[in-house]
């Protein structure tokens, strides 16, 4: 195969918005609170069952370098927000933390936790079902649906018919 066929296989500017979304804001994120999106992905994982849902990496501070001197690296201290009580469980397990931190980005890159006791706003994980259809959405929906055989393909799409055919819920004040 010649050099110009093979660049004709290349694929020229597409790429994953998740690349494109993480190469803006590692920057951004690197420089205000010297946090990847990596580790914010990361997090719930790192974390563990314990302390993802009340728990948020704020950012880390690096120890500052005195001009002129090569003391080397050194370990920085991530803040960490936690609600309520849960920071003194958080306070008594900073060693395990810790640990699941450094193994994660496979250096000994932080030496100490500061906990912030603060609100954690955290997305919901699940949504709550929407009732089923009734009368002539529902119907419709089941007439929209003959000759889907595959019942994984049938769920999501009665999922996403349910959600589009349903009346829209008024906000009452």
């Amino acid at each position: 195969m010649s050099e110009t066929n093979k660049k004709q296989f290349i694929r020229r500017g597409a790429h994953q918005i998740a690349e494109v979304a993480n190469g803006i804001i590692d920057p951004v994120l690197a420089k205000r609170a010297g946090i990847s999106t990596a580790l914010l992905g990361s997090w719930d994982e790192i974390a563990g069952e314990d302390f993802a849902e009340c728990t948020r990496p704020e950012k880390i501070a690096w120890p500052r370098r005195e001009p002129g001197t090569d003391t080397g690296y050194q370990a920085g201290t991530l803040t960490i927000a936690c609600e309520g009580a849960r920071a003194l469980f958080l306070s008594h397990a900073q060693g395990e933390l810790i640990g699941r931190i450094n193994a994660f980005f496979g250096f000994p890159a932080i030496r100490q936790i500061r906990i912030l006791q603060k609100p954690v706003v955290q997305a919901p994980r699940h949504r709550p079902k929407p009732p089923p259809l009734k009368g002539e959405a529902a119907r419709k929906l089941d007439e929209m649906m003959e000759g889907i055989d595959n019942d994984a393909l049938r769920n999501a799409v009665t999922r996403l018919g349910t959600a589009v055919l349903q009346k829209k819920r008024t906000l009452r004040r």
